[in-house]
């Protein structure tokens, strides 16, 4: 019997940030093509919102990009009212990335190898 290993995203995949007004762009592109399945899987836009509930977004779209072993987030209502209104010290939202990439994520064995970072998980 395998056993998945829970990891943090970031183990799994780097992000990038952008925003535009009240809406944050998220992207997500996994470090191994292996490992872009498991993404798709876990990383749904009901997790992402869970991930997010404390800035409350209004609504969380996910568009992949599987020639990239990517995909990208976008999500409405996070930003505070945007660059122009927000009394929030990163009112680009740029630190959201870094949000996301703590999310865990459920790995299984014969994946570990193509993590990020050291050998054990």
């Amino acid at each position: 019997m395998t056993t998945d290993t829970t990891v943090a995203l970031y183990r799994a995949a780097h992000g990038r940030t952008g925003d535009k007004g009240d809406r944050s762009n998220i992207s997500v592109i996994a470090w191994h093509p292996a490992l872009y399945p498991l993404l798709v899987a876990q990383l749904t836009p009901e997790r992402v919102a869970d991930q997010f509930r404390h800035r409350s977004p209004n609504r969380v779209q996910r568009f992949l990009l599987p020639k990239l072993q990517a995909m990208n987030f976008v999500l409405d209502g996070v930003l505070d009212g945007g660059v122009n209104d927000a009394l929030n010290l990163d009112t680009h939202g740029k630190a959201l990335s870094f949000l996301l990439m703590e999310m865990p994520i459920e790995v299984p064995q014969a994946l570990l190898r193509h993590l990020a970072g050291s050998e054990s998980p």
